[in-house]
């Protein structure tokens, strides 16, 4: 799964939860009856969240866990490339502090 579909599956369960919340909010029912089905579809949502984090965290191998690894470990990639490039130029820019100090 790469990042597009990473992020195309992200606004996909993003819109139907949005689509969900909006229906239920709209649909002609008693106050009591919508916030029942709003609940019910958070505690779904929820639950969700809650098995995903926790595969995460145990190190469970799904197809989500992986591709939030593969994504940390882009991002841990990126970042230390960057940390090497800025300690670079400090170094660079100390090297002609100290040789404009000797002239």
């Amino acid at each position: 799964m790469g990042k597009k579909s990473s992020n195309t599956l992200v606004a996909f369960l993003a819109g139907a939860a949005a689509g969900a919340i909006l229906g239920i909010l709209y649909a002609p029912d008693k106050g009591t009856t919508t916030r029942g089905k709003l609940s019910y579809r958070l505690d779904k949502y929820k639950k969700v969240l809650e098995d995903f984090i926790e595969d995460l965290v145990s190190g469970k191998d799904t197809e989500l866990t992986s591709e939030a690894k593969s994504q940390g470990q882009k991002v841990v990639s990126e970042a230390k490339g960057k940390a090497e490039r800025l300690l670079g130029d400090v170094d660079d820019l100390l090297a002609q502090i100290r040789g404009s100090k000797k002239s």
